[in-house]
C-alpha cells in the first residue's frame, strides 16, 4: 500500500479516540456526534441490500469498508466477500470482531491500489461503497469505478451510497452554506457535494448505466443525500 494521506490519517486517528465498542461512532455514522439508532443502521442495511439485489451466489466487495459493521450483514447474505480499507486500526477492529480466522477477509489498502493490485480477485458478482466515494476526488472516483468495470468483468451491480446532493446542499447547510471550493473538495468534514446528473455521468464515462434514488422520507439524510446503482453499460 502507497503512505498513507492526511485524511486517511484523520479518519484512523478519529476511530482510535472512540470507545473500542462504539461501532458507529468509529466510522462517524452519527448525527451531531451520537451514534445512529439501531432503526437508521437498519434502514441502511435493509435498503442496501435490496439496492444491491444480493443472492446467496453473490461475492460482495465492499469498498471502504470500515470496521466492518455493516460488511458482516452484507456478507451473510452472500456466497462470500471482501472488505477493504485503508485505515490500520478499523481493519484490525474488523478482523477481530468480524473474522477472526479470515484475515483475507477484510484487507488494508487504499482502494486505487487494491483494484491495481495483483490481489484483486476476479469472482466478485457485486460491489457496495457506502458514504464514501464522496472523499475522493470526481477523477479518482471514476477510475476506481473504470477499474472495476475493466478488472472485474462479472459485476453486475454496484451501489453507491449515501452521496451527498449537491442539488439540495442548501437544505444540510441553510444560510451558512459555503462556496464551490467547500462543496468541491473530498478533504471536508462532509466531501465531494455531486449533483445527480453529473454522478450519472461520471458513472457513464467509466463504463457504467446510472440510476439515481432517494432514501425512505424516515431516514436521517434523506433529504440531502442520494444512492446511485451502477449496472454495467453495453
Amino acid at each position: 500500500m502507497k503512505p498513507s494521506t492526511p485524511e486517511h490519517d484523520s479518519y484512523d486517528a478519529h476511530a482510535r479516540t472512540c470507545d473500542p465498542n462504539d461501532l458507529w461512532g468509529q466510522v462517524k455514522r452519527t448525527v451531531q456526534g451520537t451514534p445512529l439508532p439501531e432503526e437508521q443502521i437498519q434502514l441502511i442495511l435493509s435498503n442496501t441490500s435490496a439496492a444491491l439485489a444480493l443472492s446467496e451466489s453473490d461475492v460482495l466487495l465492499d469498498l471502504c469498508c470500515g470496521n466492518g459493521a455493516l460488511s458482516t450483514h452484507w456478507f451473510a447474505a452472500c456466497a462470500d466477500g471482501v472488505g477493504v480499507d485503508a485505515s490500520p486500526y478499523l481493519i484490525e477492529v474488523a478482523r477481530s470482531r468480524f473474522a477472526p480466522d479470515r484475515p483475507e477477509r477484510f484487507l488494508l489498502s487504499e482502494v486505487l491500489d487494491y483494484l491495481q493490485s495483483a490481489d484483486l480477485r476476479s469472482d466478485f458478482t457485486k460491489a457496495v461503497c457506502y458514504g464514501s466515494l464522496q472523499y475522493l476526488s470526481p477523477e479518482r472516483a471514476g477510475a476506481v469505478l473504470a477499474l472495476l468495470r475493466t478488472k472485474c468483468p462479472r459485476i453486475s451491480r454496484i451501489v453507491i451510497g449515501n452521496i451527498p446532493d449537491r442539488d439540495r446542499a442548501t437544505e444540510f447547510f441553510g444560510r451558512d452554506m459555503p462556496g464551490t471550493p467547500e462543496l468541491d473538495t473530498p478533504r471536508s468534514a462532509i466531501g465531494v457535494w455531486h449533483t445527480q446528473q453529473g454522478f450519472i455521468a461520471l458513472a457513464q464515462r467509466s463504463g457504467w448505466h446510472c440510476q439515481t434514488r432517494l432514501m425512505p422520507a424516515d431516514f436521517y439524510a434523506a433529504h440531502y443525500r442520494f444512492d446511485a446503482i451502477l449496472t454495467p453499460l453495453v
